[in-house]
């Protein structure tokens, strides 16, 4: 394969999902409780809280009522992003978390400021994931607690197994691949954080299950959109790896899937608490 193919990964991070409002939407959906339980136990009042790769800060402005009168600085690459969590956290009328825009690589803050650093879904759109970690340790107090989350698309299952949604798990997965990232980061957590340095490594795991005809509509309209409208899409396309008569097909499957009583799918997530 040349390096000009259009199946060659990419040379820098670029974000599979995209910002498409149905992307939005499956994000603003998360909240502690479902995205980042196994950070509650190390949460207390007074914290000061770096969360990476934010996006539209629902997380983010969760952790902040928790630590009152602490604060959590969200940080996003994407500006109309930060300025949308902003303005969220300003109708929630919580006062104690501001977003800016920043790189996960070269953060824009002192050494040891933060007792907190968490990122939820985020290395797994890294190249560089240990040097992102790296970054994350540098800014950490001694003794602080790094909390990162990433699915595992690798151990993903889902039912009934259609045609089109076995084809929408390979597609995805070579695109994101293509994107630069690793859609299968959930299994290398472990060993990225300790290659960044951390010896004490507490490692986990969760899921997220969509099941009820609520979450099946929810879940599987968002990526029946997603499969036709979002950066997905185009990078599908622009990738090689699939056409917009296939997308649609894609797109199709996710609808019956969400229309199936026995539509089930489970997402795999691990979780690690490591400290500086």
């Amino acid at each position: 394969m040349s390096e000009n193919s259009p199946s060659t990964a990419r040379d820098r991070d670029v974000y599979t999902h995209g910002h498409h409002p149905s992307v939005l939407a499956s994000h603003t959906w998360r909240t502690v409780a479902n995205s980042a339980a196994y950070l509650e136990p190390h949460l207390g009042a007074g914290l000061e809280i770096l969360d990476v790769g934010s996006g539209p800060g629902t997380i983010s402005i969760d952790l902040a009522r928790r630590v009152r009168p602490g604060r959590v600085v969200g940080v996003d690459a994407s500006a109309h992003i930060v300025a949308e969590a902003n303005g969220l956290a300003r109708s929630s009328g919580v006062d104690n978390v501001a977003f800016q825009e920043g790189d996960a690589y070269a953060l824009e803050f002192a050494d040891a400021t933060f007792d907190v650093v968490h990122a939820h879904q985020v290395l797994q759109h890294l190249r560089r994931p240990i040097d992102a970690l790296r970054e994350f340790r540098r800014v950490l107090k001694p003794g602080g607690v790094l909390a990162v989350r990433d699915v595992d698309y690798g151990g993903v299952v889902t039912t009934p197994a259609t045609p089109e949604l076995t084809r929408w798990l390979e597609l995805y997965r070579d695109v994101h691949a293509w994107n630069g990232g690793e859609p299968d980061a959930g299994r290398h957590l472990k060993a990225w954080v300790r290659a960044a340095g951390f010896d004490d490594v507490e490692a986990g795991g969760s899921v997220w299950v969509f099941a009820s005809d609520a979450e099946r509509e929810w879940w599987g309209t968002s990526w029946s959109q997603r499969a036709v409208e979002s950066e997905f899409a185009v990078h599908a396309i622009e990738s090689g790896h699939a056409d917009p008569a296939e997308l649609r097909r894609v797109s199709e499957g996710w609808l019956a899937w969400a229309g199936d009583p026995d539509g089930w799918m489970l997402m795999p997530h691990a979780e690690i608490i490591a400290r500086a």
